[in-house]
């Protein structure tokens, strides 16, 4: 049976799963769920769907007698992921689940206390998505500004299973900025970059251009 070996120590590296204070729930459940699936994919299905029990096992004595290796190492992950959530807990919101079955009843105690009911959820989605639609380059903002909002307004959507196109998203940062940038913006979407680039690539650009401009700025006023 495949072995575990996990370090749960809070630092830099990629063994360890990130510490839950009861704050930034949303950066904390992404963080978690790419550490479950690093170590192993069907960790993350026992969040999703519960534990795994072979519906032919009646007594708990034949366990042993009757399960496959495959099936030992499934019915473990439960254990695995509760451990795992558990260890990146502070006390109190180790106490609000520790009389937890499974853990997707962990997963799913967490996830309404910090996100609220499927109502709340809905309420909180509808704000984000008129922020998102209504979303523009403030004055005196600069592209980091604009990148770090941007993306927090598209993460916590993401959070809330909105789906996004990459276009759509390079589209709406674009149209986003004021009348300075439309030069860059011609620029950019007349390259048909628009695709090939990532966000992060996006914000590249527009960062570059706007280190030009400033030194252009430099040299007008000196």
């Amino acid at each position: 049976m495949a072995k575990f070996k996990l370090s749960f120590v809070e630092g830099a590296s990629i063994n360890k799963p990130h510490m839950f204070g009861g704050v930034n729930y949303a950066f904390w459940k992404v963080r978690m769920k790419i550490f479950m699936q690093s170590i192993d994919i069907g960790i993350w299905d026992v969040v999703l769907n519960g534990p795994f029990i072979p519906m032919h096992v009646v007594k708990e004595e034949n366990i042993k007698k009757e399960w496959s290796e495959t099936k030992k190492k499934k019915a473990q992950y439960d254990s695995v992921e509760k451990s795992i959530i558990t260890s990146t807990l502070n006390m109190d919101e180790f106490f609000m689940v520790s009389q937890c079955n499974s853990a997707k009843e962990m997963w799913d105690i967490l996830e309404v206390t910090h996100e609220g009911t499927d109502d709340v959820k809905r309420a909180m989605k509808h704000a984000l998505i008129q922020e998102y639609e209504l979303f523009r380059m403030k004055q005196e903002e600069t592209t980091t500004d604009v990148q770090r909002r941007f993306k927090h307004i598209v993460n916590h959507l993401t959070g809330l299973s909105k789906v996004f196109d990459k276009e759509e998203l390079h589209i709406k940062v674009l149209k986003g900025l004021d009348r300075s940038w439309q030069p860059k913006v011609t620029t950019i979407s007349e390259s048909k970059d628009l695709l090939r680039l990532s966000t992060a690539a996006l914000f590249g650009k527009l960062r570059e251009h706007e280190l030009e401009l400033n030194k252009l700025k430099e040299q007008e006023s000196s």
